[in-house]
């Protein structure tokens, strides 16, 4: 185990300062013998990843949840009686669901080995005063470091020198854009995404060149200690798997009871304790729902497949549940909620204001004047020759390249140059034509120091001029003349021009502005010098990275639903609100922003009172982002956490659900997920809520369905045992009506079509049992009515016909007869059998119906006429006759039947 880096905020310490700290040398580097000791004490420059556990102790701690311990229990007890049959039935579904259970739990151990892919590379380094390429595993604290365009960061860097650095840290930080950098001093408390004179390890390279300093190696870096958080995270189980726990906790508590008081009154009354085991053993046998298990696994994975239909990939299997409970969404902005493509939206030029139609980097939209909504184009006469010259400086002082794959477009080099050629490009300009007439002689790449580019071009008249971008601080003070609408040089009206920079500010746009400067001809190259004073303002182009349309529609449908939806980013607070606001997220005063700074100022119960009037936390660190999720957990909340970089995956594992990006997230988020959205669309969240809200009503049918024989059959035992009768049902005969009837019978459920108003009711409240007051009457009432069928039925053919084998049997087959009707009752087929033929899904459900109540009959008819199977369960052949009879509870059910619909009606509903 490698040595921890003491903790020193390099950030906020003087170059020379962190120099003599790490014992280096800036312009030679470390030496061998300096090497070989940091390397012993602080090891590979690889993450370290936690041993996990054999998979024989992952497979064994399947079978640690209380509803298998009662049927391993159920199994041994019916191996001790010598029923090996039984209880290797019991047994099987046991092991099914270990093994359904192990393979979902190995498909989601990859995140460390990921994490550690994403920061392998090379690194150019300097040592003993020479240059050298290394594998960046053997980087040492006290490394120097090289940077140039391209590069991904080995290790996190203390810069040194930089020129015109700039680093995309989205996957880290989660900002939007790549980050000028410098070697500055700054405040101790400087958030992670401000610290400007750091690199941290797995960023990239976008631009420039600079030199730094190896200040922390492996887990020491802030990638490192994502991965340390990522091992220590324990992983929360779901609503579902919660209740199901403590379902199966009572249920345990009942059986053992009911078995023991059965046993007791029995054996008092004078029975044998052989028969009176017998007995108890039948109790807690026909108690336990052996088939819950199987129809749940069932159920979720006809949820997986809808939701993959529907864009949403579920990698763990009670996640198709949770999503329909989530009662909070935290939504990374970037590339989430919006394109990750920026944009321009407004431009200011010749006076005029312009409004940029369309979205990301593609070509396709128009430019409209706002004051007359004319459509701009070079070729019209309506082109605003200031306009003009506004959108051929974005063009031509620009050194990106637009490129289309198909029907995407991409740019390559700075993410707001692709901005500015795309909107040249919706006026009709094109930069390969404008270069062939003004070809570049010189430029000055931008600088944080001075905050402009600029470039020479030859004019067509043997006349050269000079094309500015920059920030509107640095470029304002520089210009004398402005451009009216003819391309005239008028005295600068600067008031005018800083209250459009604060209206576009307040939209949350980035606003860049542009000017000109004609020279001699005889001039072929530039400096600083040249740009003091005597500039043109050509106009200020404010540009964002969008909200996707379908995202706001989605954002409606979630706060429909009852869902709130909290932005948590890494990006600034003023553009984080500002898309809060377009998307509807923040629709008024009591919606709150907060920074990371002032999340970092609040004590425990500050920030949970923070946590819930907050909807936009902005400039929050990875560790502040696990935070939140658990501060609104510890609410009560049921929390969906949406995320696409190295910075999200804590929060993704900690929350109920974590939802990444399966398109453009990084392979780290993707595997400390539960859920992949394959078009990295926020609007497939929404649909993958209604289709998890449509499983949980399903899986609450199929417990309506299956837990009153259960029901009836434990009140049939223990009255027949207190009344010192004949037992009407049989233990084996118990296990073929609750594993073999209750699962062909329940599994159609699984296919039931969403129910009309599933999104406008709120989100079920995760507190709620799994047997809610509602749900646990209709089962109270279900199982009384199959009570009296089964004891009735055999008491009654019993007394007539002295064949204790064929009333058991006739009990058996008029429970299932009534069985069929209740299904109906419950079933959306049932309720509306007109409307089940209108749609391909309505189909599918009828159908479904059809094969579940068909598969049963025959099954009952075998179970029953069958030879074999009246000697293993010791049943009895009917006669046409007797089949008749068995009908006859069809007609008491149907009213009892609508009695529970009413109680307790099948739709979906919050109870």
């Amino acid at each position: 185990m490698s040595a921890r880096l003491q903790t020193f905020s390099c950030h906020s310490q003087r170059e020379q300062e962190v120099i003599q700290f790490f014992n280096s040398d800036p312009e030679r580097g470390l030496i061998p013998e300096q090497i070989a000791q940091l390397y012993e004490k602080y090891g590979l420059n690889e993450l370290e990843s936690k041993q996990g556990k054999p998979a024989w102790v992952r497979f064994v701690l399947q079978f640690n949840q209380p509803l298998l311990y009662i049927l391993l229990i159920a199994g041994m007890i019916k191996a001790f009686l010598g029923s090996w049959a039984n209880a290797l039935v019991i047994w099987g579904v046991t092991v099914i669901n270990a093994v359904i259970g192990f393979v979902q739990e190995s498909k989601a151990q990859g995140a460390i080995a990921s994490l550690a892919k994403a920061v392998t590379t090379e690194a150019t380094v300097i040592r003993e005063g020479q240059t050298l390429e290394i594998p960046s595993v053997d980087l040492v604290p006290g490394d120097i470091v090289l940077l140039t365009s391209g590069d991904k960061v080995p290790a996190d860097l203390r810069l040194l020198t930089v020129r015109s650095l700039q680093v995309d840290e989205s996957a880290l930080t989660g900002e939007s854009l790549p980050v000028g950098k410098c070697c500055d001093l700054l405040p101790e408390d400087t958030t992670l995404g401000d610290r400007k004179n750091m690199a941290y390890a797995g960023s990239f390279v976008t631009f420039g060149q600079g030199k730094g300093i190896v200040v922390a190696t492996a887990n020491a870096t802030e990638v490192g200690k994502i991965s340390s958080t990522l091992q220590n995270r324990v992983s929360l189980n779901t609503p579902l798997t919660r209740k199901f726990a403590e379902f199966s906790q009572k249920l345990l508590y009942i059986i053992l009871s009911l078995a023991s008081l059965t046993f007791a009154v029995g054996y008092g009354r004078g029975g044998s304790a052989i028969e009176m085991f017998e007995a108890a053993v039948a109790l807690a046998v026909s108690a336990i729902p052996e088939g819950l298990p199987a129809v749940v696994t069932i159920t979720l994975a006809i949820g997986v497949n809808r939701m993959a239909r529907r864009n949403a990939i579920i990698r763990k299997l009670p996640a198709v549940e949770t999503l329909g409970g989530a009662t909070v969404i935290c939504s990374d902005k970037t590339g989430t909620l919006t394109e990750n493509q920026m944009t321009v939206q407004n431009i200011y030029s010749g006076k005029a204001h312009y409004q940029v139609k369309g979205s990301g980097y593609s070509p396709k939209g128009d430019i409209l004047s706002i004051n007359d909504n004319e459509i701009i184009n070079q070729d019209q006469n309506n082109f605003n020759l200031a306009l003009a010259e506004c959108l051929k400086a974005g063009l031509l002082c620009n050194d990106s390249i637009l490129q289309q794959k198909g029907s995407d477009w991409s740019v390559i080099g700075d993410p707001t140059e692709g901005a500015l050629i795309s909107a040249a490009k919706k006026a009709g300009l094109s930069k390969s034509g404008l270069e062939a007439v003004c070809p570049r002689l010189d430029s000055i790449p931008f600088e944080s120091e001075y905050q402009y580019m600029a470039t020479l071009h030859e004019g067509a008249e043997k006349s050269h001029f000079i094309y500015v971008k920059g920030s509107v601080e640095a470029l304002l003070p520089r210009c004398l003349w402005m451009l009216d609408p003819q391309s005239h040089s008028i005295s600068l009206e600067k008031e005018v021009i800083e209250s459009q920079v604060e209206a576009m500010a307040k939209e949350g746009l980035r606003v860049l502005a542009f000017a000109k400067k004609e020279v001699s001809h005889h001039q072929h190259s530039i400096d600083h010098d040249d740009l003091k004073t005597d500039l043109i303002f050509l106009g200020l182009q404010g540009m964002i990275d969008p909200p996707r349309p379908e995202a706001i529609a989605a954002v409606k449908a979630c706060q429909k639903a009852g869902i709130k939806v909290k932005m948590i980013t890494g990006d600034h607070i003023t553009t984080a609100s500002a898309i809060a606001q377009r998307m509807g997220i923040q629709n008024s005063d009591q919606d709150l922003a907060f920074d990371g700074k002032q999340l970092a100022q609040m004590d425990h119960n500050q920030l949970l009172e923070g946590v819930s009037k907050g909807v936009v936390f902005a400039r929050v660190a990875p560790a502040q982002k696990l935070q939140l999720v658990e501060a609104l957990q510890l609410q009560g909340e049921v929390v969906a956490m949406t995320g696409d970089g190295v910075n999200d995956a804590p929060a993704l594992k900690q929350a109920e659900i974590g939802i990444a990006m399966g398109k453009g997230g990084t392979d780290v988020a993707r595997e400390a997920s539960d859920m992949l959205l394959t078009d990295d669309n926020f609007a497939s969240i929404a649909s993958a809520v209604e289709e998890g809200r449509t499983v949980y009503q399903n899986l609450r049918k199929a417990i309506a369905f299956l837990l009153p024989v259960n029901g009836g059959e434990s009140m049939t035992i223990l009255l027949s045992v207190i009344l010192a009768r004949d037992l009407p049902i049989l233990s084996l005969q118990v296990l073929w009506l609750n594993m073999i009837n209750s699962v062909t019978m329940t599994v159609p459920l699984a296919f039931e079509p969403k129910s009309k108003g599933v999104m406008s009711q709120p989100p079920l409240n995760p507190k709620e049992p799994l047997l809610s007051g509602k749900l646990f009457k209709r089962i109270l009432l279900i199982s009384a009515f199959n009570w009296i069928l089964i004891f009735g039925m055999f008491e009654w053919i019993e007394m007539t016909t002295k064949d204790i084998n064929l009333a058991r049997t006739m009990a058996i087959q008029s429970l299932v007869a009534a069985r069929i009707i209740y299904l109906l009752s419950i079933s959306q087929f049932g309720i509306g059998i007109i409307n089940h033929f209108k749609n391909k899904e309505m189909r599918k459900n009828a159908l479904a119906i059809a094969v579940g109540v068909g598969s049963a009959v025959i099954l009952q008819i075998i179970f029953s006429q069958w030879d074999l199977m009246n000697i293993l369960f010791k049943t009895a052949p009917l006669n046409l006759h007797q089949w008749l009879i068995c009908l006859i509870p069809i007609l008491p059910m149907i009213p009892i039947a609508l009695l529970a619909n009413y109680l307790d009606p099948p739709q979906f509903n919050k109870n």
